[in-house]
């Protein structure tokens, strides 16, 4: 009989205590000593002995959920933007003094030893970093939740600049290895490819068997995500692709030593980077691997653990104990993989299976862009996935006869909601999603009408009841408590630390302010802030003199989130101080990547630095007018710019951002917004009260009306001296003389299809009324300290509890109960 394996005490938690833990993983794992220790091997071995509290508790978490047979979710994504662990780690775990202390007993700096971390590789933008926020927000509210996607061993690219140019290089966030996350050599699933589809009776009936496929396998690394307080650990689940087989030995005997390992190479292709470039065949090939690599690997990981309790535990119980959240369509092809493998491998009849498969999956869109909707052809996704594309194609035939029946067969319905387009032979992954789903929900109230309203009008119709809207929120954890110390000390100081769990308590600081010496410690605050943004930036030499306003841009760039328009509004005020006249001095500061095939969002890139280096070379602007381009825009970059931000640019047509929650963690610092009326920036608009934003701009219905009127660009700029001049002004440049900014000037005068230039006057007399506004010092404190206060909305803590009541059905478990 086996005895239980001791469990080792990982030590009390004081300073005592983690300085003995600190000893046992410097000596025994990093294996190294005060005089050969480099500074990233202390941080090792101190992520290490905070991982030993966390492990403790991760056991304790698991163990209670299998006992309880509680309900999971499991939340599917190909992003997960986590930035630095180690401090957030130690944050919930309330343990910052005692670390703290520690370190400064052995007469290390605790702070300097966590800037050795890297940023995890393995997102890119907002569609990662909510899934990273929804992580945090599930553990502290004591929900079974476990994350599941990649593990990149590259993250989508390093930024720098050439001449003003973006270039790529390799982002190798593994090359010291991750201290968070543990290996599970033993957890792997076949994952298959190619193949054919071939048909068998069994009991007179004909079921269908997936024959001749390239096989890979797919190996879970675990990362422990801890609660905020409350001793849960959840998990996020990482696949890394492994060979089926790791050596060709007949290859190398021969000498053909490349081919030897070429298998291994292409299988392991599989997980190396984020999002391939899909402008060319091998790429579109990979990024769809990688989809159904996850996804299978996934769907069998969650089968096990249901049958792990019950092994006859019937089908029909699925949706009962599982629920799984589809963030964006990139995990679609989940739907048909589990109506394989209930099909298939558990000889299930279509109907039963498809009953369990609705029940279980639920889809978050995450886009409003026709365009963005994700498709492949079928030819290209059969020669894949045979036996998916013939599950896809009933799925199909089912939804569309149903339509027929409803509204008759010559009905435009019928072609719109089918999940192949007949025309085109494309698969159309959103339908697929949609149809599959009980239930599809979008990210902020604008985004979620316009899904039920445009584009997918038809399946709101067909499937009443079946869309909803979850609006986006952060986690305050991470984006106050963690990224702004010295804003949260003095919130916690005003109101108590109620908010850090509760973040409508945030609503009991409106009377200070009132406070004229509270929004003087407030302005000093944001100060402070920025004189340590402005010294991070020093490192990187650029130059951010904390004095003047501070004005940023930080996101993915993209046409329709419109950094072209700021950039013309810096061109203009450029022009002014060319003209002798005075402006409010101020900073404009950017960040973010353009994906390396998308030439158009590139060129912006360079045009800004373009722009930045010619107001660099103009005496009259110093001093008054900057641009700053913070390469290489990260996790750990926005916590250093979001809580110095004075005025936050949120300024995408109205009707084309899902959501935006940059706007989220720019207010909940402090910073006012400048925005259109777009997506959660109208919520937001009133929740903090429209006198406390900058609003400008068409309306989403303004801009729908002006597609359909034939909108005319060069008569806006025509009308409009301002405009007209920084168009001008851009053209006149060397660059702009040769033609290199050409494809941006026509964008903007020929067809201006994100409404640049109608919404330019607009813009700029909402920049000066900000800059004017800014001027005044207790004002602008006043209108901040409001803004922060009625930020409580905005939790993804609420979002999670929406998810959870509304959506899954999955209660709290307290694992200390």
């Amino acid at each position: 009989m086996k005895k239980r394996i001791p469990k080792p005490d990982p030590g009390e938690l004081t300073p005592k205590g983690v300085l003995e833990s600190f000893g046992r993983q410097m000596t025994y794992h990093v294996v190294r000593d005060e005089y050969t220790a480099t500074p990233f091997d202390l941080f090792k071995a101190l992520s290490l002995a905070v991982r030993d509290q966390i492990v403790e508790r991760w056991f304790s978490t698991q163990d209670h959920y299998y006992k309880t047979d509680a309900k999971r979710v499991y939340y599917l994504s190909l992003e997960f933007l986590l930035g630095r662990a180690l401090m957030t780690n130690v944050i919930n775990l309330g343990a910052t003094e005692v670390y703290r202390e520690a370190m400064e007993d052995l007469g290390y700096d605790f702070d300097a030893l966590r800037e050795e971390e890297c940023d995890a590789g393995l997102g890119n933008g907002g569609l990662g970093r909510l899934a990273a926020c929804f992580l945090d927000s599930a553990a502290t509210l004591d929900i079974p939740f476990y994350g599941y996607g990649i593990r990149y061993e590259y993250g989508i690219f390093q930024q720098r600049f050439e001449n003003g140019y973006q270039i790529e290089t390799p982002d190798n966030w593994l090359r010291f290895g991750n201290p968070w996350e543990i290996a599970r050599p033993d957890v792997v699933f076949p994952v298959r490819f190619y193949g054919r589809a071939s048909t068998k009776i069994v009991d007179g009936k004909t079921r269908f068997d997936w024959v001749d496929t390239e096989d890979t396998w797919a190996m879970a690394h675990d990362i422990p995500i801890v609660g905020f307080r409350n001793d849960t650990v959840n998990t996020l689940r990482l696949w890394a692709a492994k060979s089926s087989r790791e050596f060709d030995l007949a290859h190398f005997n021969a000498g053909d030593y490349v081919r030897a390992v070429e298998h291994k190479n292409e299988t392991e292709n599989i997980s190396k980077v984020l999002y391939p470039p899909d402008d060319q065949y091998a790429g579109k090939e990979l990024r769809l691997k990688q989809q159904y690599f996850f996804v299978s690997a996934t769907i069998q990981d969650l089968v096990r653990r249901f049958r792990k309790r019950r092994s006859q535990r019937p089908w029909r119980d699925f949706p009962d104990k599982i629920a799984v959240q589809l963030n964006d369509t990139h995990p679609a092809i989940a739907i048909p993989e589990m109506m394989r493998i209930m099909i298939d491998d558990e000889s299930l009849e279509w109907d039963e299976a498809w009953d369990v498969t609705q029940r279980t999956f639920a889809y978050t869109n995450h886009t409003i862009l026709a365009e963005a909707l994700e498709t492949w052809p079928m030819e290209f996704f059969g020669r894949l996935l045979p036996r998916h594309l013939q599950i896809i194609e009933e799925i199909d035939r089912r939804i569309r006869n149903g339509v027929s029946v409803r509204f008759g067969e010559g009905d435009a319905r019928v072609k719109r909601m089918a999940v192949i387009d007949p025309e085109a032979k494309l698969v159309r992954m959103a339908n697929l999603a949609i149809v599959g789903s009980h239930s599809v929900n979008g990210v902020a109230k604008l985004h979620s009408d316009i899904l039920k309203s445009t584009i997918f009008r038809d399946f709101h119709e067909y499937f009443p009841g079946r869309f909803n809207n979850k609006t986006n929120g952060v986690t305050p954890r991470r984006w106050l408590m963690k990224a702004n110390p010295g804003l949260s000390a003095l919130i916690t100081e005003a109101i108590g630390e109620e908010w850090c769990r509760d973040l409508d308590a945030l609503h009991a600081l409106e009377p200070f302010a009132g406070d004229t010496s509270f929004r003087e410690r407030w302005q000093q605050v944001k100060f402070e802030n920025k004189r340590n943004l402005s010294d991070w930036l020093e490192q990187k030499n650029l130059f951010c003199p904390p004095e003047l306003l501070l004005d940023t841009q930080i996101k993915r760039i993209h046409e329709y989130k419109r950094q072209l328009l700021n950039a013309l509004h810096v061109v203009h005020l450029f022009n002014r101080l060319r003209d002798g006249e005075d402006i409010v001095p101020r900073t404009i500061l950017f960040g973010g990547k353009a994906a390396p095939a998308y030439m158009m969002a590139k060129l912006i890139i360079k045009l800004i630095n373009d722009i930045g280096e010619m107001i660099h070379r103009e005496p009259r602007a110093t001093g008054r007018l900057q641009v700053v381009y913070v390469p290489n825009y990260d996790v750990t970059s926005a916590e250093m710019i979001f809580p110095a931000s004075e005025l936050s640019e949120q300024i995408s047509t109205a009707g084309t951002e899902a959501s935006g929650t940059g706007n989220m963690k720019a207010a909940l610092n402090g910073s006012l917004i400048i925005g259109t009326l777009d997506g959660a920036n109208i919520e937001i608009m009133e929740e903090i009260g429209a006198e406390n934003m900058f609003v400008f701009g068409k309306t989403a219905e303004e801009i729908a009306a002006l597609r359909g009127d034939g909108y005319d660009p060069r008569s806006c700029m025509e009308n409009d001296l301002p405009l007209k001049r920084a168009i001008e002004t851009i053209a006149a440049t060397p660059l702009g003389k040769n033609g290199t900014y050409q494809p941006l000037l026509d964008s903007l005068l020929v067809h201006d299809r994100y409404f640049h230039c109608i919404d330019f006057p607009s813009y700029v007399a909402k920049q000066e009324e900000a800059a004017t506004t800014w001027q005044d010092e207790q004002e602008w404190a006043r209108r901040s300290i409001l803004s922060v206060a009625r930020m409580g909305k905005f939790s993804s803590d609420r979002t999670v509890r929406e998810y959870a009541d509304e959506i899954w059905n999955a209660g709290s478990v307290n694992p200390r109960s």
